[in-house]
Formats: structure tokens, sequence, C-alpha cells
């Protein structure tokens, strides 16, 4: 039998309090959300006083702005993340329920839906306020990565979106796996890879590491468009290196296509995950090359 690690005893709530008759409980996920965005609001006020950073060093908005914008979004956050895991990955279940779309706290949230929401919501803004869309977009990008990280580590405490069946040293054997989620031929405790730590160390900290680098040690912010462009790129291909490792989702997953492709011949295919990481990717590039020719 392999060596694997038992999933530690963590509760995906951190604590929970009855008033009157009624039951509040904080989770992590919660506590990520607000953590993330926080930690991005800051950044982005302390950016947008750091005139030195922007091009003819003048920031693109005030800091009263920037307080404004955390509203907008914080909308498109939980409208578009909602809204795209409706479409993106269960259209079938919620046509016939449409009644249980707005249940967020049922969990169900995708990072490519509340990405085009956050950049819905940045276009409407800065038509109105009259803001260069492109440097404000660079502002969020660099924001983003602290905000992936926690969200990972909070799916790794909710024991969720674990990863394929591996017998890596560092596997890691979750809760509430069904018998027929684990290959047939496989023997003893059935093993995962710990994924959501992946795309945290990935999508989260090597990004956001890379980024604050660009900005504060090569300039980047100088040349609109740049930041958002490596952030796309940089997520995208770390998003599509990640669903190698990553338990597709179950309504994907078939006796005939037991990886989840959605697209696939023999044993090769891509997931859902990754095709909608390859217009990310592309996007990245052609904003890096864009703002490159236009500087």
């Amino acid at each position: 039998m392999q060596s694997v690690i038992q999933f530690p005893d963590l509760s995906p709530e951190i604590f929970t309090i009855a008033l009157f008759g009624f039951e509040f409980s904080l989770r992590w996920y919660a506590l990520a959300y607000i953590a993330g965005i926080l930690l991005g609001w800051r950044l982005v006020v302390r950016l947008m006083k750091t005139d030195r950073l922007w091009p003819a060093e003048r920031a693109p908005m005030t800091p009263e702005q920037v307080e404004e914008l955390l509203t907008w979004v914080i909308l498109g956050v939980i409208l578009g993340g909602r809204l795209g895991f409706v479409l993106f990955y269960k259209p079938g279940y919620y046509l016939q329920n449409p009644v249980e779309i707005p249940m967020i706290w049922q969990g169900g949230m995708a990072f490519h839906g509340g990405l085009l929401g956050v950049m819905t919501a940045l276009i409407l803004f800065c038509r109105k306020h009259g803001i260069a869309l492109m440097s404000a977009a660079d502002a969020l990008a660099l924001a983003t990565p602290a905000g992936l990280l926690f969200g990972r580590i909070a799916n790794f405490i909710n024991a969720e979106l674990w990863g394929r069946p591996s017998d890596v040293p560092w596997a890691v054997v979750f809760p509430g796996q069904l018998a027929t989620q684990c290959p047939p031929d496989w023997v003893g405790p059935c093993a995962r890879h710990p994924s959501q730590l992946y795309e945290a160390g990935l999508e989260g900290l090597l990004l956001g590491l890379v980024l604050l680098y660009l900005v504060y040690r090569r300039g980047w912010l100088k040349t609109p468009g740049l930041i958002a462009g490596v952030f796309f790129m940089g997520y995208g291909l770390a998003r599509f290196v990640v669903e190698y490792f990553r338990q597709a989702d179950p309504q994907f997953i078939t006796p005939d296509n037991p990886i989840g492709f959605v697209l696939h011949w023999h044993s090769a295919g891509v997931t859902m995950g990754q095709l909608l990481s390859l217009p990310m990717v592309a996007l990245g590039v052609g904003l890096i090359l864009w703002a490159r020719r236009r500087a």
C-alpha cells in the first residue's frame, strides 16, 4: 500500500453563533473572499498614491474612486462568478431548477465567470468616470492574485475541487469521496493530488510575485496593458497546467470518459477548465503585443 496523507481535521466553518433562533456561520471561503478583496483594495489604493509608477507620472484614479470601484468589482465577482458556474458547468440542472440560481450559499462559483463580471464592471466604471481603461485593468490585475491565493487555500480547507488519484508522496486522502470516483483497480485509500494548493502556488503566489516584480522593478505600469496581459497569460497557463492534476467536475465524467474531457480523442483531450483558459492565454498574448506596439 502506498504512503498517503490523511486530510487534516479542518472544518469549513470558523465559528457559528446562534441569534434569535437562527444560526450564523463564518466560513473560510467567505473569509478568503473578504481578505482577498480588502488586500487587493489596499494594494490598488497604494498604487494610486505612487504617481512615479504610471505614464506621465500621474495615477489614473484617485483613492476615492478606487473605493467606489470596489463596490462595482464585488458585484461583478458575485454575479459573474455565479452566472458563469450556471452557464459553463451546470446549465441543464439550473434550467430545470432556476429558483436555485441565486442560492450562492450552496456553493458554485466559476472564476472565468467572475473575471468576465469584473471586466464588464470595470469597462462600465471607466466609461462613467473617463478613466483610462488599460491602466485601471493593470491595477486590478496586480490585485487579483492575492484573492486567488486565499480562495484556493479555502478550497483545500473545504476539501473541494481536489485532484486526480495519485500515488505521489504528498497525495492526500480527502473526505467525502465516493468509491465510484476512484479507479476500479486502485489498491488502498484513494489519495489525490492537492490540486487546490498547486493552484494557490501558481495562480496566486508565483503570478503575484512576478507581477509585483514587473511593476516595482521593471516599471511596466508605464506601458498600459502590459501587466493585464501578463496576468491573463499567466493565469491561463497556470490553470491549463493544473487541470492535468485536477479532478473534473462530476457532470463531465462518464464510464467512457473517466478524466472528464469535454473534447477528447483516444486517450487525450481538454477539460472545461482548459477550454476556458485558452482564450485567456490568447487575450494575454494579444494585450502584450498590442501594448508593446502602441508604446
